[in-house]
């Protein structure tokens, strides 16, 4: 076995297995997959979206890669005018969320920059190698599954809001069917280019200037100055233990690591395993962290070891691990896209600075080149004694990534759950005193706290798409986790 990939997508898994076949490292297998995820699930990430990758080198520590969306405006005026943000509503069934999009909802993107920075520091292949079959793949098309079809379908109002993004996503007028076939020539191109140009002329060059200028020309914020000074960020994890393990996670100023460490360790000090209710309480306290104060201070110097001393004791994600002890996690994410397709780029920008969850306070209050505080959070359970990562895992799923990680975590060390087990497992969210539940959980604590339960009606994307790959700390065998509710996908190579 050369190692295992868990993604969003069989493609998008498929894409990995084969480069660590062809001799690629769990990096670049990783990278391989993201650009085959910007075709194969085009509603949730690309190459106007941002993220983070999670590196775990053999015998060496792991590092954060940050190239998540930052807030747009260098070079402009403090309280510069802009268009208004449209909301949209998405209807998940059991569940309706408010989506803001349009040309003011883009941030600067990050995907490009860092795939470049990783490829360059991290990958045994040439990156030409790692772009091909995305390239190909974009041009053949990709036949859309009942999972991606379901995609397109809630997420049409935001296809559906400019020509563009009815020309891309819906060429027959309506989002498309299971059956049919997804292709993105202009995406093909940009993949080539980025293989033979790097990430120039997106940053600095000709499609960053036609990027800017169509954001402008329909008030929107992002600026050249903006895209020109971005940078792929590297960063030690947080770290926290659990259950006599090490659990690494996103560092600030992401939000979403620093909060999942904190429900574990506030979990870690009680009963192995912990109640629905105990989960519940954790994820209260979490959530309760979570104040202007909070996001504020996460883009200080020294917060993370502020907030530990005191305290601690629509989205796609991809796990890779390969038997070199390689370890990759990476999470990125457009948002749901804002609706602009800029002709001739291949670029569905973000709409990152309209999404409710990284602005709780007020919209566009961030001040330009400040990385949003997301809650994406690529995580790794490292094996004792310095041995390779036992547990490689991250999920999509907005404000619900972090409870679905720390749910997943607890089904293998507290359970004993085997990896696609723990993801199966049905799951709880808490947010704005409300506890939105799967079928099949024990609610009978949250019922005599007197809890406001949403009760969903079958297995959900609501809650998130956790992918991980598992290693068994006796054997070393290798095996991965798709998550059902967003049609995941594992590949063994």
């Amino acid at each position: 076995m050369r190692g295992v990939v868990a993604a969003g997508h069989p493609v998008t898994a498929e894409a990995g297995a084969d480069v660590l076949r062809a001799g690629g490292n769990a990096v670049d297998a990783a990278l391989a997959a993201m650009f085959t995820s910007w075709v194969a699930e085009p509603m949730l990430t690309g190459l106007g979206a941002g993220g983070y990758m999670l590196v775990a080198p053999p015998g060496e520590e792991p590092v954060l890669l940050d190239f998540f969306v930052e807030a747009p405006g260098r070079g402009l005026e403090p309280g510069a005018p802009h268009a208004p943000l449209l909301a949209v509503d998405v209807d998940f069934g059991d569940a309706v969320q408010v989506f803001n999009i349009g040309a003011a909802a883009a941030g600067p993107y990050g995907t490009v920059a860092g795939a470049a920075a990783a490829a360059e520091r991290f990958a045994r292949l040439p990156l030409a190698d790692l772009v091909a079959a995305a390239a190909a793949t974009a041009r053949r098309g990709v036949t859309v599954n009942e999972q991606q079809a379901y995609l397109f379908h809630i997420l049409s109002p935001i296809t559906d809001a400019t020509p563009e993004a009815r020309a891309h996503f819906m060429p027959a007028g309506r989002p498309p069917r299971v059956g049919e076939v997804h292709r993105d020539p202009a995406l093909a191109d940009a993949l080539e280019r980025l293989a033979a140009e790097g990430p120039a002329p997106f940053y600095t060059g000709d499609v960053a200037a036609a990027v800017c200028d169509w954001v402008a020309d329909r008030g929107g914020l992002l600026t050249r100055a903006d895209l020109a000074a971005y940078a792929a960020v590297a960063r030690a994890p947080v770290r926290v233990a659990y259950r006599g393990q090490t659990v690494v996670t996103n560092p600030p100023p992401s939000a979403g690591g620093i909060l999942l460490a904190h429900a574990l360790a506030q979990l870690d000090r009680g009963p192995s395993p912990p109640s629905v209710a105990a989960v519940v309480d954790a994820m209260e306290a979490a959530q309760a962290e979570r104040t202007q104060e909070f996001l504020a201070g996460l883009s200080e110097p020294g917060f993370l070891e502020r907030f530990t001393a005191s305290r601690l004791g629509a989205t796609t994600h991809i796990s890779v691990a390969d038997a070199d002890g390689w370890a990759c996690a990476v999470t990125c994410t457009n948002g749901e896209g804002c609706g602009e397709v800029v002709p001739g780029t291949g670029i569905h920008l973000n709409n990152m600075m309209g999404e409710q969850d990284l602005s709780p306070f007020g919209f566009h209050a961030h001040p330009p080149g400040r990385r949003l505080p997301s809650m994406m959070a690529p995580t790794m359970v490292l094996g004792s004694g310095g041995a390779h990562p036992r547990l490689v895992l991250g999920s999509a799923g907005s404000n619900r990534i972090r409870s679905a990680i720390l749910q997943v975590v607890i089904g293998v060390l507290d359970h004993g759950l085997d990896i696609q087990e723990a993801i199966e497992a049905p799951r709880v969210h808490f947010e704005d005193d409300v506890a939105y539940v799967e079928p099949g959980l024990d609610t009978s604590g949250l019922e005599s706290e007197q809890r406001t339960l949403v009760r969903f009606s079958a297995r959900n994307l609501f809650f998130g798409g956790a992918q991980a790959v598992q290693r068994d700390p006796r054997t070393g065998r290798l095996s991965g986790g798709g998550d059902p509710r967003r049609g995941g996908a594992v590949a063994v190579a």
